[in-house]
């Protein structure tokens, strides 16, 4: 090629360029004006570009730190299971023990209602029997008083009849004269 026709044919277009030679590489046809060739070649050239900035290992490190991540988000959420586990088997025990005491209470008030009410019926018995005893006393005084009152009754009525006896009996003369050995004998007994 003369030079001339060097720089003509550098300078030409691609539409005066040539088709671009084929070849034969371990059994593959490879054709350098096939579009499948190039997409291969540049793929090939973006998973060199990719392994030579490490991102394999770039992706590998984010994928094993994220697998860590989670891994101890798990062994927190275990133990924290664990812990839960824990307050409620204590929750669970506490319940048990009120519900315990709680019985106690009610069977130490139920002992103490009998007791009382026990006690109660004694004192209402006693209170009674007193009552009985009193209302007993007062309706024995009661007939005593009465029993009083009749002989007093008795003994005035009884003396306003003698003393109507004896005024009509010792009117006069007579009734002086036992006057005066009345009271003869009232003075010589209180003498």
């Amino acid at each position: 090629m003369a030079p001339n026709e060097t720089v003509a044919h550098l300078t030409a277009g691609p539409a005066e360029a040539g088709p671009l030679p084929s070849f034969n590489l371990l059994g593959w046809n490879l054709d350098l004006n096939d579009p499948t060739f190039w997409a291969l070649v540049g793929l090939l050239i973006f998973i060199g570009i990719v392994v030579y900035m490490k991102v394999p290992r770039t992706i590998t490190k984010s994928l094993d730190d994220r697998a860590a991540k989670i891994s101890a988000e798990l062994s927190a959420a275990e133990a924290l299971r664990e812990e839960a586990e824990a307050k409620l088997a204590e929750v669970q025990k506490r319940a048990a023990e009120a519900e315990g005491e709680a019985k106690g209470i009610v069977e130490a008030a139920r002992r103490e209602a009998t007791q009382l009410a026990a006690a109660a019926e004694t004192a209402l018995v006693a209170r009674i029997a007193a009552r009985e005893k009193m209302a007993e006393e007062r309706i024995a005084r009661a007939e005593a008083d009465a029993i009083r009152d009749v002989k007093i009754a008795a003994v005035e009525t009884a003396s306003r009849a003698a003393s109507a006896l004896l005024s009509e009996q010792l009117a006069g003369k007579g009734g002086d004269d036992e006057f005066a050995k009345s009271l003869a004998a009232v003075s010589k007994a209180l003498s």
